[in-house]
């Protein structure tokens, strides 16, 4: 009988211990990591923050647990410098990449880059070097860059020359560093106005601009709802894509949600050799818990495409 007590409590020690990585995980706090992703899908905060909580490097551990490689955050350029450092040090300490933050402020309305104006120049250029430090400091090689809103007063053309001189000289700062604006075409519909829409318009600008320092950030969710024939448009932009972005269509979500057969566009993605980051730039479809399980487990199903 004392044999038989023992083994019992035993099997049930072992088996509350086997629990232990998951439940942990759940809060954010394991350092058991499942398997990687074969690509290097980048969440953002907030993504996961009921399973993990509200404390940003409890995130971070969180996603490095469920095998999440990379990470981006548009807003942290905005963030306090000593929480900059300590996320820093916890993606080098749990081999995470970071991805894209927002290099300077949009002009969602009023034209800004494609007007040739000399202020909104200098303005977008003094962010580039305040970007530069932040780069530096989180690890950081892309950061975003949208020219921001049309001006219906000027041909398109003259437009396309004032947007390419400015960044012309935005990848004078950066080419020293190492550092890569990623020019963000947005679609007609969240964002109407813009004058960067289209891939092969982003394409043209980067050949013009022809520097390492600018190349493209192919948002799948936006250039379905733009222009579609996605794997094609990838194919012919490849030379100058350094970025993606991912959302499903309609709704903007996670993969599985919508329309968009991310299985494929993934497998494509991986057999032409990408090796940077595919940011998480959506929604989750369902709220809570749930919908946070339900992200993790849309992206286990597109990435098995091996």
């Amino acid at each position: 009988m004392k044999r038989r007590k023992f083994m019992l409590k035993s099997a049930l020690t072992t088996a509350g211990l086997g629990l232990v990585p998951q439940l942990m995980a759940q809060k954010g706090k394991s350092h058991t990591s499942a398997q990687p992703f074969n690509l290097n899908y980048a969440p953002h905060l907030g993504m996961f923050k009921n399973m993990a909580g509200e404390d940003p490097i409890d995130q971070l551990n969180f996603m490095a647990d469920h095998g999440f490689k990379a990470f981006e955050d548009n807003g942290m350029k905005g963030r306090d410098k000593a929480l900059q450092e300590k996320m820093a040090s916890t993606m080098s300490n749990r081999g995470m990449a970071m991805g894209v933050f927002v290099a300077h402020s949009i002009s969602w309305k009023k034209p800004n880059l494609a007007n040739g104006d000399i202020a909104p120049r200098k303005k977008f250029l003094a962010e580039i070097e305040e970007s530069v430090e932040v780069a530096k400091r989180v690890n950081a090689t892309w950061m975003t860059v949208v020219p921001g809103h049309t001006d219906p007063r000027l041909n398109i053309s003259y437009q396309t020359a004032h947007v390419v001189e400015s960044l012309k000289r935005a990848s004078d700062i950066l080419e020293p560093h190492g550092l890569v604006m990623v020019l963000e075409p947005l679609n007609f519909r969240d964002h109407p106005g813009l004058f960067l829409t289209e891939s092969p318009q982003t394409y043209e600008i980067c050949k013009a601009v022809d520097s390492p320092a600018c190349k493209i950030l192919f948002d799948i969710y936006h250039q379905q709802i733009q222009e579609g024939n996605l794997i094609p448009n990838i194919e012919a932009c490849w030379d100058e894509i350094a970025y993606f972005q991912i959302g499903d269509n309609p709704g903007r979500n996670e993969p599985t949600t919508g329309e968009i057969n991310y299985k494929n566009i993934f497998k494509h993605i991986h057999q032409k050799g990408f090796k940077g980051i595919l940011g998480m730039e959506h929604g989750n479809s369902q709220p809570n818990e749930k919908g946070e399980k339900a992200v993790i487990e849309a992206y286990r199903t597109v990435d098995n495409f091996l």
